[in-house]
């Protein structure tokens, strides 16, 4: 086993699990949200309506969730994944939320 994958399979720190989960979450959520505007023209208006632009709110929306989730899920001991465990996370939520948006629109 090379470096490399030793450093991939070895559990990664509390901070890098708890942000690296907030992304998953936060991308999913974002996702979902586009359906939800797009299908739903008083949310949409409504987010238009809070900064001028609806993908200003939903840029500010997923920041906040995003921070917020991190700072929850990487306190104290956190949750611990190893390297590649967390990498799949990342990488299935990122086809996950492509998915859902590919899907709504029909693509």
């Amino acid at each position: 086993m090379t470096a490399n994958q030793a450093s991939r399979t070895e559990t990664v720190s509390p901070k890098v699990t708890g942000y690296g989960i907030s992304y998953a979450i936060t991308a999913i959520l974002s996702a979902l949200l586009v359906v939800l505007k797009e299908s739903n023209e008083s949310v949409l208006n409504l987010m238009k309506t809070l900064t001028g632009h609806h993908w200003i709110t939903h840029g500010l929306l997923d920041i906040i969730i995003f921070i917020a989730l991190g700072i929850l899920l990487s306190r104290g001991a956190g949750i611990r994944m190893s390297g590649n465990a967390l990498i799949s996370t990342v990488v299935g939520a990122t086809v996950v939320s492509g998915l859902i948006i590919a899907g709504f629109f029909g693509l």
